[in-house]
């Protein structure tokens, strides 16, 4: 059954502002100093900058050369040399490497270093041990947050999951609540804020922080909501194959700040996707290009659409037709040179996913999910791993039968490490001590069932004598209620309803209607009771840290204050994955709302695994 959609979703406000706050920040610095210069950028910091200032703009503001730090001696004869790093241990000791090989050969120069997006006191600590604070002039490009869609902003900084939820490096915090502090005072004041997560709470509270101290403007809010969400409250979403186009596109090619790299017909391309394709993009999940039927008619949707422009030459007089020639037809031309790309890129992962072993994987994540036949998923996961089909895909099975298991069985979790390290290597052994850490890949304990396990856990959050967590508590924070909480919120649907994916009633559609992404279904839960009221045992499964506040005022005219709460901003601590991007996109269309994705950085199960590895630099 359809559910009515609402067309009178508000509009989304103009974010290519920060773009252009970034930009005149950067050249602001550069200009600090003057004349010709060399700039350093580490390899990172590339493809984000490229959407900020280009080559053009850098070289208009006396940049000479432009380098990618390598970590190893440099080249440039310059006299002043600008480094743009981030504030990491070795690209700072990479550079006191250079100034005093400088000084070695009495050479001397003038020397910048530019982090972003801030410095911390770390990084100034190993100049002065390194002799070279004098000789070097620091600086910090607060550079939060860049856009890549109109509706999706990224801090595009990928070690963020690893730092805080795997090494306890709380030093992204303070830049979430900077990003955070950005967009209040450029398209605030938000009026409520809700959160779940250790992190979240911090990134909150770094934030109030800020704008106690800054001066207070009243301004039209341009966003209303704001739900903060830590990505370990749901690990499952991310471990899930993707089946919504642009996720394939991301698992498959790998999309990076908006671009992805295509090899198609042995060209490589890099592309980046117009708006009006994105859509229709979005609207396509790959599950139906699965029937022949199905994707010659989305093909169809997809060359009608600059048809549409064409159609307008009729009733042309010479006039518009001159006009249409010269303004319309360039672009018309470039839209199908990109359709033709989407089209290749669409067989391409038509190839690998319509192949019989994929099927057969969908199914076995798909019986993981419900709880059926977890015998025949072991069996399937022991012969992925002899098969050595894929190191990453092998341990993504394994953490999300740990996770959907709450655990694995002893017998079976040291059979199954014991197959892994013979397969891909006896050096993962630190890898799957992270996994544990994280609560990705756990043995359960003797009588630790779910039942078990959820009567403790609320035990231990009902004793109102406690005044804290306690130890207990805490040893209990990494395990998973993946059951409880699916049966609570109705996560799975009922596998023996038929869902037409042509006509999605629910979220669950983005994962070919077996999941609802848990992160999501919170976020819909808060939103639709104006907090965590009727939540508490969810919280509690969750290990708590939620909180709902009032942040202030949204302004006296009615419907300004009307669209603006329509707004609804999300911020991801740890990573977002296209999948979750698509289902808060579905539900503000259902809802007649308007999702603002932020997040740390897009992720995918392949990213999150390969930051556990233990050679992870």
């Amino acid at each position: 059954m359809a559910h009515s959609v609402r067309r009178d979703a508000p509009e989304l406000p103009d974010f290519s502002l920060l773009k252009r706050l970034a930009r005149d920040q950067l050249i602001y610095l550069l200009e600090q100093l003057p004349g010709r210069k060399d700039l350093f950028i580490e390899a990172d910091l590339m493809s984000p900058l490229d959407r900020i200032a280009n080559v053009t703009t850098l070289k208009q503001h006396d940049v000479d050369k432009l380098y990618k730090v390598e970590y190893k001696p440099i080249v440039s004869t310059s006299d002043q040399l600008c480094f743009l790093i981030r504030p990491r241990i070795k690209t700072v000791k990479w550079i006191c490497d250079v100034v005093n090989a400088d000084k070695a050969f009495g050479r001397y120069r003038r020397y910048k270093i530019i982090f972003s997006p801030q410095k911390f006191y770390a990084c100034e600590n190993l100049l002065e041990e390194q002799g070279i604070f004098g000789d070097v002039t620091t600086d910090e490009w607060s550079f939060y947050l860049l856009p890549l869609d109109d509706d999706i902003i990224s801090l595009e900084l990928p070690e963020f999951f690893r730092d805080n939820f795997l090494e306890g490096d709380q030093r992204w915090v303070r830049t979430a609540g900077s990003a955070l502090h950005l967009l209040h005072s450029v398209y605030g004041p938000f009026s409520k804020v809700y959160g779940i997560g250790r992190c979240s709470k911090m990134a909150y509270e770094s934030w109030r922080e800020q704008v106690e101290e800054g001066e207070q403007r009243a301004r039209q809010a341009e966003i209303g909501n704001v739900f903060l969400i830590d990505r370990d409250v749901d690990l499952v979403t991310p471990l899930c194959s993707q089946v919504v186009y642009e996720g394939l596109v991301d698992d498959i090619f790998t999309i990076k700040c908006g671009n992805t790299f295509i090899i198609y017909n042995n060209a490589p391309l890099v592309k980046r996707c117009p708006a009006w394709m994105h859509n229709i993009c979005l609207k396509c999940p790959l599950r139906t290009f699965f029937t022949s039927k199905s994707r010659s008619s989305c093909l169809t949707i997809i060359h009608r659409s600059p048809s549409l422009s064409l159609q307008k030459r009729s009733g042309m007089d010479i006039k518009q037709m001159k006009t249409f020639v010269s303004e319309e037809l360039k672009g018309l031309k470039q839209e199908h040179r990109l359709l033709s790309l989407h089209i290749g890129a669409s067989e391409s992962m038509m190839k690998k996913k319509t192949k019989q072993d994929f099927q057969e994987l969908l199914k076995t994540e798909h019986s993981l999910l419900e709880g059926f036949e977890i015998r025949e998923c072991i069996s399937y996961i022991e012969e992925h791993i002899n098969r050595q089909v894929s190191m990453v895909e092998s341990m993504r099975l394994l953490c999300l039968l740990s996770l959907t298991e709450n655990g694995l069985l002893p017998k079976d979790y040291r059979s199954l490490k014991a197959q892994f390290l013979q397969s891909y290597g006896i050096e993962h052994l630190l890898t799957f001590s992270n996994l544990k850490q994280l609560g990705l890949l756990v043995e359960q304990q003797p009588g630790e069932t779910l039942t078990v396990m959820e009567s403790r856990v609320g035990k231990l959050v009902n004793d109102k004598t406690a005044g804290k967590l306690t130890d207990a508590f805490s040893s209990l924070a990494k395990k998973s209620n993946f059951r409880a909480l699916g049966r609570r919120l109705n996560l799975v649907p009922k596998s023996d309803e038929e869902y037409d994916l042509r006509v999605p009633r629910d979220m669950a559609y983005i994962f070919s209607g077996a999941y609802i992404p848990l992160s999501c279904k919170l976020i819909e839960q808060v939103l639709e009771r104006d907090g965590w009221t009727g939540l508490e045992e969810v919280t509690r499964m969750l290990n708590g840290h939620e909180f709902a506040v009032t942040a202030g005022s949204n302004g006296s005219d009615a419907r300004v204050k009307t669209d603006s709460q329509r707004i609804i901003l999300v911020m991801f601590l740890g990573g977002c994955t296209f999948s979750e991007i698509s289902a808060l996109r579905f539900l503000g269309r259902e809802k007649g709302l308007k999702f603002i994705v932020v997040t740390t950085a897009i992720t995918n199960s392949a990213r999150l695994l390969e930051s556990m590895l233990d050679n992870h630099a």
